[in-house]
């Protein structure tokens, strides 16, 4: 395992990327027509799902049809994960996450359930610095393999 990584506050995002200057710009170009609405209004069924029962509500309409029902996702990453990478978590529950893993990549997305409206809001890093082994797989996955 690699030497712990000195992390101050595990729960403090690190290596933020925000794309809201981006998002901000593809807006203006859609709502000008410089921009298709096939360009973001494009996502996957089960994005569009998963938003329709796990999204967190927003105060912002949706750019694109201005519905209210504009939601957001936290999809975490991570090797110490295990199969549990890739999956969505509440915002309450990252903090506890960050303190029992060493690095988890958070991707928080936008959707609207309405139009199918979906933008990766920003992307960060969290994570008390400490590597540990992956999560056993579960014994109904592993028949799966």
């Amino acid at each position: 395992m690699p030497p712990p990584e000195p992390v101050a506050d595990p729960q403090a995002p690190r290596a933020v990327i925000d794309y809201a200057l981006q998002r901000r710009s593809d807006i203006r170009r859609f709502h000008r027509g410089g921009i298709l609405s096939s360009d973001f209004c494009d996502a996957d069924p089960y994005l569009v799902k998963a938003a329709t029962f796990h999204g967190e509500a927003t105060d912002e309409d949706c750019p694109a049809c201005h519905s209210v029902n504009l939601v957001t996702l936290n999809y975490v990453y991570g090797d110490e994960l295990g199969p549990y990478s890739g999956r969505i978590r509440e915002t309450e529950n990252l903090p506890s996450l960050a303190h029992r893993f060493g690095d988890i990549g958070v991707y928080v997305v936008e959707v609207c359930p309405d139009c199918h409206w979906n933008y990766l809001l920003r992307t960060y890093r969290i994570g008390d610095g400490t590597a540990r082994r992956a999560l056993p797989t579960p014994a109904d996955l592993r028949q799966l393999d």
